[in-house]
């Protein structure tokens, strides 16, 4: 990660972070990346291969634009397959993303807004989710 520091704690003016290929290795964790929403504004970029938080939904030369507190995580697919897989360690290989989170709002162009590659039903990931009310502790 690279990073430039502001003047206001645990936030930064620009942190640029890559996602090469890597093994996954917790144990009794659930692996895909949670549902959360960030402090910064996060611009996320496919490379290649393929984002293990958007099955099939992400493809390479795809972007997702997240500003400050928009919530957001892995796709149905994604999340389904990582309740259900069974944890040992694998390697998500070619794969690489990119991420730029910054403190700043970031503004897509009216450019960007009308372009024909934009993902209209973009919410859609998350359809058909259903909100886990039953937790069991692992021991």
């Amino acid at each position: 990660m690279l990073t430039s520091q502001s003047d206001t704690p645990g936030t930064a003016n620009c942190d640029f972070v890559i996602f090469p290929p890597r093994w996954m290795v917790a144990e009794h964790s659930f692996r895909a990346p949670y549902f959360h929403r960030n402090v910064m504004s996060e611009f996320m970029g496919l490379v290649r291969g393929e984002y293990d938080a958007k099955s099939g939904g992400f493809l390479p030369g795809g972007a997702s634009l997240h500003n400050c507190m928009s919530a957001h995580g892995p796709d149905k697919v994604s999340y389904e397959r990582g309740i259900a897989e069974k944890l040992e360690p694998h390697k998500l290989a070619n794969t690489l993303a990119i991420m730029f989170e910054t403190r700043f709002i970031l503004e897509p162009t009216a450019w960007a807004l009308a372009s024909p590659t934009l993902q209209a039903d973009y919410e859609q990931a998350w359809a058909g989710i259903v909100k886990a009310t039953n937790f069991k502790a692992i021991d």
